[in-house]
């Protein structure tokens, strides 16, 4: 398999599984969350990643293990052999049989199947990049980050040679990733009005004239913080579609993370607008 974002764009609508697929007694960041991802037809996996005492990198939200893990613990505070005794709740609290994955796991595991976008990378930037090389893996993984020099910076210090995108709310915020050594393919935008620029098919097309690609998020992790002017998983599935993963897709967006894969999938496989037609495809 040939991994190369720019040249995918061309063909589909990349879709990118927030923390993979889970719901019921499947945990979320889990080999079997992902397996069920590409099943239901993810291009891309969305892990996060921390690290114990000691050191050992793990597939997890940080700061997140009372509501995963329904422990008040810090996995940054436990050696490995601790962390590895954890184990996941499912959706009522109960204990599942799931254990947290490494990094090292998931990585070897889908080797060569998808792509795979490291959330998290700059808290631990030297050991994930060294991963990633240990596995020859360079050219499955995306990398995100904020604006902010401190995390550019350690971007182009530790991986100027993946394939990365900015997190930007403002169009000003292009100008300053670009003064960095980076191998800068696009933007996630974030925006709560459709009167917003980055909602603009003009800012759309512009981006894609310049040789970038553009990600838009259909999740929503906090309904409260609008990240995609109410165009998301939500309103996909409790008003229309049309409204919300459809939005994304007729937008010309190039990517589109979501928690309901499947769904998703098969609407945009029903209406056409998962595959680009040779007319839509980028220059």
């Amino acid at each position: 398999m040939e991994f190369d974002l720019k040249e995918l764009a061309k063909e589909k609508l990349i879709m990118v599984a927030h923390r993979g697929i889970w719901g019921g007694n499947i945990p979320c960041n889990t080999i079997a969350a992902y397996e069920i991802a590409l099943k239901q037809g993810a291009d891309m996996i969305e892990v996060d990643v921390d690290a114990s005492a000691d050191g050992q990198l793990f597939i997890f939200h940080p700061a997140m293990e009372t509501a995963h893990l329904n422990q008040q613990v810090s996995i940054p505070k436990l050696p490995a052999s601790e962390v590895r005794k954890l184990r996941y709740v499912n959706v009522d609290d109960t204990k599942t049989q799931f254990g947290l994955e490494t990094l090292d796991d998931v990585l070897e595991n889908f080797k060569g199947r998808c792509y795979i976008n490291i959330d998290k990378f700059c808290n631990n930037p030297v050991e994930i990049a060294k991963a990633i090389r240990r596995h020859g893996m360079s050219q499955q993984i995306l990398v995100k980050t904020s604006p902010e020099k401190k995390a550019l910076s350690i971007i182009e210090e530790y991986c100027p040679d993946i394939q990365y995108m900015c997190m930007i709310e403002a169009p000003e915020e292009i100008d300053r990733v670009r003064q960095h050594k980076l191998n800068y393919i696009g933007n996630e935008v974030l925006f709560k009005e459709d009167t917003s620029l980055f909602a603009d098919k003009e800012f759309i097309r512009l981006q894609h004239k310049q040789g970038m690609l553009v990600w838009c998020n259909a999740i929503v992790y906090d309904y409260n913080r609008v990240i995609s002017a109410g165009h998301n998983d939500d309103t996909s599935l409790l008003k229309s579609p049309e409204e919300g993963w459809g939005w994304i897709a007729e937008r010309g967006y190039d990517f589109m993370q979501t928690d309901w894969m499947g769904m998703a999938v098969s609407y945009l496989e029903k209406t056409g607008q998962l595959y680009r037609g040779r007319s839509e495809k980028r220059a």
